[in-house]
């Protein structure tokens, strides 16, 4: 008879709440009968070590939690930025918290291989303090970034795309995705997060949570820019709504970066009085989305935040009608790892300096596809 694993059942029913399953959902990812589980959760029988262990998979969990007297206290290893009407935010999910170790994962592994190929140190991490003036820390981002104020005839997706390209080539690198890992079960909520910054002289990382619309990813982009230049960590909302002031400095640089304060408002005062007319044409003049330009609007005191969320909500909810989890396998794996990073890896692998095992590892992708992937890599 195999032996049985003398699991904490009160851990059993608190993984399965952490990890925000029902009985049902949890017994069908376990591959037990829910009458099974419930008799484990309630302790009238016990599983077997291998069944345990497959319950630790099956809610994310690891094994040893399962033996615990009590739960153990989760916290977010980087600062918690986020407030809801001056208040601090619920308690990360399971999903942002297992997000966040995985940026932090990759960054080590980068850290070290920066450090190992004796690479300087990024002089731009930290320039700044929120003390600086706004106009300033953009200025020097666009510098750094080797970017000019968008006058061009560039489309905003297309403007996003260069301006990740500009952060990588600069030195951060630019993760991005809409679920933990590559499991397409586990998605990450926008009123959660919108982002995350890891502030660090030699591998500096920008998360985007791209559950979130496409258009309002750009906005993001730059406020966790900004933190990196103010040399700051931090889990973002990057709402209007934030009161802390970092995040309030964060969201103000990023603004002036997309559209200069004095040239939006006197191209607001020339526009259309009718509002989608307004919003357009300046979309149009600063070649952003129109998300862009109603941020700033709100954030300038031009328009209410009743007018912005009626807006944004149903941008949000367009998007997420005609979302799919299409594209290619390779596309995505670069977006969520981030080029530089994943050329730094591949670059190891197939040199032989790091395993193909521990690559795959790394990237998220099976060890036998890295050299396909290396191949698909910037393409």
């Amino acid at each position: 008879m195999a032996t049985q694993a003398l699991i904490n059942p009160a851990l059993l029913r608190w993984a399965r709440d952490r990890a925000g399953l029902s009985l049902e959902d949890a017994a069908q990812t376990a591959n037990v009968k829910s009458a099974q589980l419930a008799s484990w959760e309630a302790g009238e029988s016990r599983p077997t070590f291998r069944q345990a262990q497959h319950l630790a998979h099956a809610l994310h969990a690891p094994f040893g939690y399962l033996f615990l007297d009590a739960p153990p206290q989760e916290t977010l290893p980087l600062p918690d930025l986020r407030t809801v009407a001056g208040r601090p935010a619920e308690p990360p999910s399971l999903n942002l918290l297992d997000t966040v170790r995985i940026a932090l994962q990759r960054q080590a592994w980068y850290l070290e291989y920066r450090q190992d190929h004796e690479l300087d140190s990024l002089p731009f991490v930290g320039r700044f303090n929120t003390s600086a003036r706004i106009e300033d820390v953009a200025a020097d981002i666009r510098r750094e970034l080797k970017v000019d104020i968008e006058t061009g005839q560039r489309t905003w997706e297309v403007y996003f795309r260069d301006l990740v390209q500009a952060a990588e080539r600069a030195g951060v690198l630019i993760m991005r995705s809409g679920v933990v890992g590559n499991n397409t079960r586990r998605k990450l909520e926008v009123s959660e997060f919108r982002g995350f910054a890891i502030s660090d002289a030699q591998a500096p990382v920008v998360f985007i949570n791209s559950a979130d619309a496409p258009a309002a990813r750009l906005f993001t982009l730059l406020h966790e820019l900004a933190h990196i230049w103010i040399g700051s960590s931090g889990v973002s909302h990057v709402s209007p709504a934030d009161a802390r002031h970092e995040e309030v400095f964060c969201n103000a640089v990023a603004g002036e970066f997309l559209a200069p304060e004095h040239t939006f408002r006197a191209h607001w005062q020339l526009a259309p009085e009718e509002f989608d007319s307004r919003i357009a044409e300046l979309a149009a003049r600063f070649h952003v989305s129109r998300f862009v330009i109603m941020r700033r609007a709100l954030d300038l005191g031009l328009i209410d935040r009743a007018i912005y969320n009626d807006r944004y909500f149903a941008m949000l909810a367009a998007f997420r009608n005609q979302e799919n989890a299409g594209g290619s396998f390779y596309r995505n794996a670069e977006f969520k790892n981030s080029a530089r990073f994943a050329q730094a890896v591949v670059t190891e692998a197939l040199s032989g300096r790091l395993l193909l095992r521990d690559a795959g590892r790394l990237l998220g992708i099976q060890p036998d596809k890295i050299r396909k992937f290396a191949e698909q890599l910037g393409s």
